[in-house]
């Protein structure tokens, strides 16, 4: 048999290093086929009716006389006592106490945008600057990774979209130095035409004006003359939805196409997709029961779509491969108004999804006895999530993420990576020896509760593959050989609760 090769080079020539070549090689590829969701919620989200602070529930309520969600129809989260979620956000909740929802409280920018315009051309471009850039922060990113785009593609690299938009236009943050680098697809039936599932839309005969012509022209280019049609079409009928999506749900209908086209091979990096509604200056909620209303059925749509968006890829093993945020041009202020609305304003909670994140709640819950001018004020810069998508996620070097974020340095969010708490609040219902331990150590927790993980993870928040050996229903055996010499943290999760101890390595 020849042996297998890379580049030309036998796996022999590598002799006792092929291993961990091969092992970095993997890693890469690992990272560079990772996919990125975007969800715009268009509008401006009210974050304080999305994320509630029980914490604050007096304060809370007088702020919020008429669109306060009652306590006790507060969704509870696993670990987080201060705060809860919007009623109809029972996806959210499910994916939070599953490990798999990351909310980042308290995002914006300062000096804050109350235009819808100006507020959402920042978010893209990721630039408060008025002129700053035209190019969008994803299309800074893709031109870094594909360049030269479009010329000379697609070509056998990358021959699919490097960005797909479920919209009539793309956004600007997928806009590159030279265009745009994102195909978008007009709505749900456009798709099924491009690929197709349905016929291809006629034109209106009613339809009688000078411009007549032209707009046929438009809308035939829109259905029909798409350069990437038949990856399209050829990922559709290879990729299988394995799960039932909820019907009249506009968001789940555009992650639906989204999840088919990821589980049929399209290589595409980015996935742009809109749920809009969210102007709520009015009527956001029902007179006899505030937790339900226009507000509450849009956390429904977003709640649920995600929900089963993510359960659609697991179930076809592909969840460890891609991650979804949230982004909404800005909140609404702490106070509302008299029209059982809330009116533009601050920070807002953000949130980011799926199988790789690690740290599921980042900042404190809104200082509602210290706002400004009404307004819950701003803790992360909305550009360090985007620093922290692109070097957690993407693996983007350091250098290149200050180029795409135009030269700035934002701090990074411990989203893809496990937080170092004070070890004050450290358990001792979990015990481990020997500590210092040099080839291993054994771990125990409280008899009766049920195992289910074991993480080591260094200084810098990264988690560790350590060998872990059941021996009794209250004990394993962690192999440290292959650790170096260090302090670490052991995360063990059972059943009922999550402990914490520090262990030394020697």
């Amino acid at each position: 048999m020849l042996p297998w090769a890379l580049n030309g080079l036998g796996a022999r020539a590598f002799g006792h290093d092929a291993s961990a070549f091969l092992k970095a090689l993997s890693t890469t590829a690992d990272v560079n086929d990772r996919v990125l969701v975007v969800i715009q919620l268009n509008g401006g989200n009210d974050g304080l009716n999305t994320v509630i602070p029980l914490d604050q529930m007096g304060r809370y309520k007088s702020l919020r006389t008429n669109v306060a969600i009652p306590e006790e129809k507060v969704l509870k989260i696993r670990y987080r006592e201060q705060a809860g979620l919007h009623p109809s956000l029972t996806g959210f909740q499910n994916l939070y106490n599953d490990g798999r929802l990351s909310i980042l409280e308290n995002v914006g920018y300062a000096n804050p945008s109350f235009s819808h315009f100006q507020a959402n051309d920042i978010w893209f471009r990721g630039v408060t600057k008025e002129k700053g850039t035209d190019s969008g922060w994803l299309g800074r990113y893709l031109d870094s990774r594909f360049t030269n785009y479009p010329k000379d593609y697609p070509n056998t690299q990358m021959p699919d979209p490097l960005a797909i938009q479920i919209s009539a236009v793309a956004s600007t943050a997928l806009l590159g130095p030279n265009q745009s680098v994102a195909l978008a697809i007009q709505d749900v039936d456009t798709f099924a035409r491009l690929i197709g599932e349905k016929p291809m839309a006629q034109i209106n005969p009613a339809l009688n004006t000078v411009a007549k012509e032209y707009v046929s022209f438009v809308r035939e280019q829109q259905t029909i003359s798409v350069a990437y049609a038949d990856q399209l079409k050829s990922a559709a009928g290879k990729g299988t939805n394995r799960v039932t999506y909820p019907a009249g749900n506009r968001l789940a209908d555009q992650l639906k196409i989204v999840a088919r086209l990821i589980q049929g091979g399209l290589q595409t990096k980015v996935y742009y997709v809109t749920l809009g509604g969210f102007d709520t200056h009015s009527n956001q909620v029902n007179v006899t029961d505030t937790a339900t209303g226009t507000h509450a059925n849009l956390m429904k749509q977003l709640g649920d779509a995600v929900k089963v968006f993510l359960d659609d890829l697991k179930a076809s093993k592909m969840d460890d491969r891609v991650v979804g945020m949230t982004f909404s041009e800005f909140g609404r202020r702490a106070l509302a108004n008299g029209s059982r609305g809330t009116d533009h304003g601050w920070a807002s909670p953000q949130f980011v999804f799926g199988q790789g994140i690690r740290t599921q709640w980042i900042g404190s819950t809104p200082n509602l006895t210290n706002l400004v001018n009404n307004n819950v004020a701003i803790e992360y810069d909305f550009r360090q999530m985007y620093a922290s998508l692109l070097r957690d996620w993407f693996g983007v070097d350091e250098a290149t993420v200050r180029t795409i974020l135009l030269g700035k340095d934002y701090e990074v969010l411990p989203i893809f990576r496990e937080t170092i708490t004070s070890l004050e609040s450290e358990s001792v219902a979990m015990t481990v020896y020997p500590n210092p331990a040099s080839d291993q150590a054994v771990v125990r927790w409280p008899l009766g509760e049920e195992l289910r993980e074991v993480k080591v993870i260094d200084l810098a928040g990264r988690p560790l593959k350590v060998p872990v050996q059941l021996l009794h229903s209250d004990q394993a055996v962690l192999d440290l050989r292959r650790l170096p010499a260090a302090s670490y943290i052991l995360h063990l999760e059972t059943n009922q609760a999550r402990y914490t101890k520090q262990l030394l390595v020697r």
